[in-house]
This record gives structure tokens, sequence and C-alpha cells, in this order.
């Protein structure tokens, strides 16, 4: 299963062969392949995969899936306590 994770652009770096940023995931940051979003912008979303940004996201579409995410997390800890998430 593979998972791609929104996060917002808070640096471009323009390196000798490949256009390079840095994303902020909620605190952490990662330095990321920008090769695939030539027009993105500092403050746009972006969704990365395996440290690449694949696509540019409305800051709706990133809270939405940050949302689902975050309620993915939360049922995996109901289930890790034995708690039947359906019957909550």
């Amino acid at each position: 299963m593979c998972l791609a994770v929104p996060g917002i652009l808070t640096e471009i770096t323009p390196t000798p062969g490949a256009l390079m940023g840095k994303v902020d995931f909620g605190g952490v940051v990662r330095e990321v392949c920008l090769e695939a979003v030539p027009d993105v912008k500092i403050g746009n979303y972006v969704i990365v995969h395996a440290g690449f940004a694949l696509n540019i996201l409305s800051e709706e579409e990133a809270q939405e899936t940050l949302s689902a995410l975050r309620e993915l997390g939360d049922i995996e800890s109901e289930l890790a306590s034995g708690v039947d998430p359906m019957k909550v």
C-alpha cells in the first residue's frame, strides 16, 4: 500500500539537476523533489510520496485528506486497544 501525505511548501531550492524544496508536514519539515510540480509556489499544499511532490492541492483538499488520515489513526488506536470502532 502506498500513502501520499499533504504538506505545505515553505521553501524552493533550485539545485543543479532537480528543483527541490522544503515541505512542512505539521511541524516536521522534509526536503522533497518538486520536478513533477514545476508551477508550485511557496504556500501551496502538495501531496508527497517517497520524497516526491506529485500534485498541488487546494488548502481544502489538503485539510480533508489530513482529517481522513487522523480518523484512520484513531481507528488504528482503537483496534490496537481492543475497542471495536463499529460499536462506539
